[in-house]
Formats: C-alpha cells, structure tokens, sequence
C-alpha cells in the first residue's frame, strides 16, 4: 500500500465518483428503439412521410449531482489528482443535466459543453469544424465516380465479420476474454467496451467497414478500456467520461487512418453529421435532415442512422441537436495534431501515454509527474501502429515536413519537371 496521504485520498475519491456515475447511461438514453426505424423508411419507400414519435426515460440525478458536488469540494484542485478529479466530476455533472430535460431544446446546450459545435475553432487557430467538414464532402464529392471504378465493392455478411473480428481480437487480447456479438436493436453498426463489441445484425459491411472496425472499436475504445481497468489507483479511467469523448474518438478514428482503414467515403460520413447538426440548430427538421443525407448519396437506411444520431434526445422539429458527432473530425485533427507535436519535441513516449485508459489530451500533461512516479500505469496495450514506432515517426516526420508545401502554390507543369 502507498504511503502518500493525497494519492489514498484521491484514489477513495476516484472510486466515489466511479460508484456515483455507474447509472449514467448517456448514450444508451438517448438512443431509439429499432421499430422506429423500420417503421418510418417503410413508409417512407411506401411514398409517404410520418414524423418519428420518440419518448424518452424520465431522470432525476439529483443525489448523484449531491455526490459528484461532494467528491469535487473534497479533492485538492492543487494536486494533478484532484484537478483530474474536478474536470471529470464537472463533466458528469454536465451529463446529468442533459439526461434530465431530454426530449426538449435545453439538450443543446448541455451537448454543446460537453461536445462542442459545428462553428467552434479546430486547433491552432485552423478553420471551424464546419469549414473543415466542407472541404471532405466536396472532395469526396469530386473524386467519388472515380475511386468507385477504382475498387471493387463487395458485402461482407455481419456474421462473417463477427468471426474475422472475434479471431484478430482472440490473438491479440492475450489473457483477456472480449466478444464480439450481433445486436438486432443496435443502430449504429458499431459499439465498444472493455469486454464486449457489438455488431448491428442484417445489415452489410465493407472490406473498410471491417478494418474500420478493429481499428477503432477493438484498437482503441476496447484497448484504453482494457489499459483503464489495470490503473492501480484511478479505476475511473476504464470507462472515461463525457470529457474524454473528443479525444478518444478522434485517437480512434486517427488510428483508421493510420493503418490504412479510413476510406475518402467515411469522411464523407463524419463530415455530412456535423453539416447536418448546423442545419438541425439552424432549424431543420428530422425529415429535411433525413432527405440531407438522401441528396448527399446515402442509402435510406445510413440516412435515417445519420440523421437520428443529430437528433438524438431533442425534439424532431428542428432548432437543436445532439452534438457529440462534432468531436469526430475535431478530435481527429487535434489528436493528430498533438502526435506531430510530440515528435517535433522529441516525447513520442508521451504519445504512448495516451492510451493509459480513456483520458482526454489535457490529462497526458496534467498528469505527467503521476504518470512518471506510476501512480498513472504504463499502458499494457498499445494498437499495432503504436507498436511500430519507428513506422509511426516515420509518417509523423513526413507529415510535418509535407506541411511546407503549399499545394495552391504547385502547378501541374511543376510536378512533371520535379518541382
């Protein structure tokens, strides 16, 4: 046992506040039944229009709200413990005021704090999550007829991919049991936890659907899961919090990216969501959304998924949205950009850091001298291209030289002279 009385108190604090928030089902909340989805596209191929009718679970967290407050006075904002402690009790306190006015525009708001919106900055000063979502669509737009001739398409069957999965997840995860199941109530096709990963049944997946997958869900969400639940003193970080999202879903769709994963027509999904969540808080409705996704060459079952991702928790008539898919390419360009810095500081080890459990950016900083001291472990798992370090600064070194050029400067006759 430590002998350090602040690492004692902090860590009885960090297993308060994992108690507190275990009835916090954010996501699982605001989700909707399968039936409505069925429901509305036959009616919508029937040549008829109907308006989803969603209700949803009635909250009142105001005794977790009583504790969270509690732990946040008890922890020492001096101490890089209790600063964790407060930015992740503020976070959850967030979240439970969210889940007690679902269903009315108030979600926004809350969504907004914990998830940020379209209009907001991405690092660096770069251009608005918007802006940047723009420019995916309309080049996935221009180069779409001709990748499409480029690749052949084929479907792989949910059963197939379930086996490939759960045979690279079994050889990789040695010493730790993970499933892979088939969900026929799952919308999404994806969702992740330390021990289980669940597939979307009846319905098709791509080759890159596949990688995607294994990448992002298993690599990723289900590895800082594993990695979170061996921290010997903050267990809260097998689960993460409302805080974490942004950068854990930008380190997994990053990590798409860098094994090759993520196909030009996957940013062109991320980047419609956060187009279509302007359009929601600027007040379209579900079923101009939902026709969005259709005119932006989505098939009715990927557009009713889309769209019911933007209105999750808020009601269909447009004027808010539910935010969250706004982190996906501003976590993307954040976690990448923190990468880069870390080889241009010569702290690629603090990027390995990064997969300790399910942390935010801010933490890999913040919590340095525990990390050091091992009060924060040492990741036991890193992804394949973690692994590959030298591969990993190799691409990284690239990528900041790279970035000296300026392509709108480059004229084709200068490409075929050499530069």
């Amino acid at each position: 046992m430590t002998t350090d009385p602040a690492l004692s108190h902090h860590a009885a604090l960090d297993a308060r506040l994992v108690a507190a928030v275990r009835p916090i089902r954010m996501l699982e909340a605001v989700s909707w039944p399968a039936q409505v989805q069925e429901s509305f596209l036959a009616a919508w191929r029937a040549g008829k229009i109907s308006m989803p009718q969603i209700a949803y679970p009635r909250f009142d967290f105001h005794d977790v709200r009583s504790e969270l407050d509690a732990i946040h006075r008890a922890a020492d904002a001096d101490h890089p413990l209790g600063h964790y402690l407060q930015q992740t009790s503020e976070s959850w306190r967030i979240a439970t005021r969210l889940l007690d006015v679902l269903g009315s525009h108030r979600v926004t708001a809350y969504s907004a704090r914990l998830f940020g919106r379209p209009v907001e900055m991405l690092p660096a000063n770069g251009p608005t999550n918007l802006e940047a979502a723009r420019h995916f669509v309309d080049l996935a737009n221009e180069l779409d007829q001709e990748l499409r001739n480029a690749e052949p398409s084929y479907v792989l069957p949910a059963e197939q991919v379930q086996l490939e999965l759960q045979q690279a997840i079994d050889t990789f995860f040695v010493g730790h049991q993970i499933r892979v199941e088939l969900d026929p109530n799952l919308i999404a096709k994806a969702a992740a936890s330390p021990t289980r990963i669940r597939l979307r049944t009846n319905t098709g997946f791509s080759e890159y659907d596949r990688n995607q997958l294994l990448m992002h869900e298993a690599f990723v969400h289900t590895l800082t899961g594993l990695n979170g639940r061996e921290q010997p003193w903050l267990k809260s970080m097998a689960r993460g919090a409302p805080r974490t999202t942004a950068t854990q879903e930008g380190l997994a769709t990053l990590s798409e990216m860098l094994s090759g994963a993520m196909d030009i027509g996957r940013m062109k999904r991320i980047s419609l969501r956060i187009v279509a969540i302007d359009k929601a808080i600027h007040g379209a409705d579900f079923v101009e959304v939902f026709r969005f996704f259709i005119e932006s060459g989505q098939t009715d079952i990927d557009s009713f998924t889309s769209a019911q991702r933007v209105f999750r928790g808020v009601p269909l008539s447009g004027g808010g949205a539910f935010t969250k898919d706004t982190v996906y390419l501003h976590g993307l360009l954040a976690v990448h950009t923190f990468f880069r810095w870390c080889l241009r500081h010569r702290q690629l080890a603090r990027a390995r850091q990064l997969f300790a459990g399910k942390m935010a950016l801010e933490d890999v900083f913040a919590l340095e001298s525990q990390l050091a001291s091992g009060a924060v472990a040492a990741p036991g798992f890193l992804p394949p291209w973690m692994q590959r370090a030298n591969g990993l600064a190799g691409m990284l070194a690239f990528s900041l030289f790279v970035n000296k050029i300026r392509l709108d400067n480059v004229a084709a006759d200068d490409l075929v002279l050499g530069l």
